[in-house]
């Protein structure tokens, strides 16, 4: 975003405030809000096309965006979570929708989102494969993926065995496509983060771009319907408050952490962000407010 990624949408509201995840204190609320009161502790994730975003003493969010905040996670620990765990959660819960005894294989296991999806299969008593860097693979088994493939070594086509019921592609390049519906069972779900829509919208602008990935889309989810027998779809995160409880609910238990690997007070953005361009930092990094 901070490059223009999705400016066709943000570019007309510029300025806008970065940042997604949040975890806090509700500082108030307005006067039909039900679900969260002043005071309680509470953990997040704005709509991907917000424009206040997190980066702030204080944010807005709508109460379908909040759950309380795992009782056992500080408020650093849990800001890792909702984006990335929310978007995972959509992917295999809301439409594979994933069930125990269900294979599931998740390429690019080793960042936030697939981290995620790892541990929320398991915690569905789903079989997990994964494919990731060398770094990843014993934190991968650790959370219970019962393969962990480092793609920067071995051939995932040779070394991956049986088809699966729904495939999670974190990296969405063409070879991780074509490898990962090929892998699928006739019925399965192939969805990719890597959806097109922005891209497309950046490109030809509003009025023209939707219509053009929204065929683009429609194209694909006809031709590997008939060609595999799968469904195929652009997967993005939502706020979904059930969804959210839900998560809290496997962090709670133990059955979801995403670590952080460095925080910055939030006065110290711009450095944060040029560590993680730099490939300085190889996991999740937190802004801090001197407060918490």
């Amino acid at each position: 975003m901070r490059s223009g990624y999705g400016r066709s949408i943000f570019e007309p509201l510029l300025p806008v405030i970065l940042g997604r995840d949040i975890s806090g204190e509700v500082a108030a609320v307005g006067s039909s809000v039900r679900s969260v009161s002043v005071g309680e502790e509470v953990f997040g994730a704005l709509h991907p096309t917000a424009v206040r975003g997190t980066y702030a003493d204080y944010a807005i969010l709508s109460d379908d965006e909040l759950s309380a905040k795992p009782v056992s996670f500080t408020h650093v620990e849990a800001s890792a979570i909702p984006f990335a765990a929310l978007t995972a959660w959509r992917a295999l819960k809301s439409t594979a929708r994933i069930t125990q005894g269900h294979r599931v294989l998740v390429i690019g296991g080793g960042g936030a989102v697939g981290s995620a999806a790892v541990q929320i299969s398991v915690a569905s008593g789903c079989h997990v494969t994964t494919t990731c860097g060398s770094q990843s693979i014993d934190k991968l088994l650790a959370a219970g993926a019962e393969q962990a493939v480092d793609y920067t070594t071995e051939d995932i086509e040779l070394v991956i065995k049986g088809k699966f019921d729904a495939v999670l592609d974190t990296i969405g390049a063409p070879d991780t496509e074509r490898i990962g519906i090929s892998l699928l069972k006739r019925g399965g779900h192939y969805m990719t983060l890597q959806g097109e829509a922005a891209s497309f919208t950046d490109k030809y602008g509003l009025l023209f771009g939707l219509p053009i990935a929204t065929s683009v889309l429609a194209k694909k989810q006809i031709q590997y319907r008939y060609s595999h027998g799968i469904e195929y779809w652009w997967t993005y995160m939502r706020a979904d408050s059930e969804g959210l409880h839900e998560i809290r609910k496997l962090c709670e238990a133990g059955k979801l952490k995403i670590p952080v690997e460095k925080t910055f007070p939030i006065s110290q953005v711009r450095e944060a962000h040029n560590a993680k361009d730099k490939n300085l930092i190889p996991g999740k990094v937190v802004l801090e407010l001197d407060s918490l």
